[in-house]
């Protein structure tokens, strides 16, 4: 098992996700239970990323819902081409064959838009990544829904029938913790949190992410960045802003940091008027050179 699991990070780190052998065991049992995964933790910290990097080392295609206020299974499922279905009615008024039949013909899977989980269940080929990314801004009775859903991988069509999953997704749920998760969706997962990174590790990220970046340059970045997340922010910036930051700079043909370029370049990785204020704050009291 160490082998596999060691074997999952390798396989990550290939795709320049700096993992630990916590996220990387947690994937291994997502697999191998066959239970789908739920990461938690604040934005910006590469939640969604596991997915994407676990699609490409595994060679697997990644399906993608994005969670919303108001996301409904309809959404989420199917939807039947409507404009398609009525062009087809037009044509074949002239047709003989019964209302019957021509029912059956425009209720069926040539008429069918496919949406993320329908798409999931239904890939032959082999087992597909599907990612619910943020479930935490869907509402309580998308969630039930989707219960059902990753308890059985099925669904049923009523004008078609059941459609049963050929291969099982390997399924990660990604959440902010906006609101509080059921528990009934809960217990049908394994479960990871995934907090800021340490300075080594962000500095590993930043030197894997941005190769163009200085080892002078990464080192200032990351240690800017461990230093504002100390602060009391109102949106506390993740590894996605710091990334953002180090590209910038290498854009800038910046070699390292100073004053001047961090109160220039802050919108990078702040977002937040307030926020802005308390760092040039900090930075014109020297606490942040």
């Amino acid at each position: 098992m160490r082998e596999e699991v060691r074997r999952i990070q390798q396989l990550l780190e290939q795709q320049l996700y700096i993992t630990d052998s916590a996220i990387a065991t947690s994937l291994y049992l997502s697999i191998a239970l066959g239970k789908p995964l739920l990461v938690e933790g604040p934005a910006g910290v590469g939640k969604t990323e596991i997915a994407k990097a676990l699609a490409s080392a595994l060679g697997a295609k990644l399906i993608r819902l994005q969670c919303y206020e108001g996301l409904d299974a309809t959404t989420a499922l199917y939807e039947w081409n409507y404009p398609k279905q009525l062009l087809h009615i037009k044509l074949e008024e002239s047709s003989l064959a019964s209302e019957a039949e021509k029912e059956a013909v425009i209720f069926s899977e040539a008429f069918l838009l496919k949406r993320p989980l329908l798409q999931a269940i239904t890939q032959t080929e082999a087992a597909p990544v599907l990612l619910i990314d943020e479930i935490d801004r869907s509402d309580e009775e998308f969630e039930a829904f989707l219960l059902e859903v990753l308890s059985d991988f099925q669904v049923t069509i009523p004008e078609i029938g059941t459609i049963r999953a050929t291969h099982r997704p390997l399924v990660v749920l990604t959440s902010n913790r906006s609101r509080d998760l059921s528990d009934a969706l809960r217990r049908r997962c394994l479960y990871h949190w995934i907090d800021y990174p340490s300075l080594e590790k962000e500095l590993q990220i930043v030197r894997a992410k941005v190769p163009a970046i200085g080892e002078n340059l990464s080192s200032q970045v990351a240690r800017v960045m461990q230093a504002t997340r100390t602060m009391s922010l109102s949106k506390v910036p993740g590894i996605a802003e710091t990334l953002d930051w180090a590209a910038a700079l290498v854009a800038l043909e910046a070699r390292s940091l100073d004053r001047m370029i961090m109160a220039e370049t802050i919108g990078c990785f702040l977002k937040d008027e307030g926020d802005i204020g308390a760092f040039n704050a900090e930075l014109e009291a020297g606490r942040l050179d």
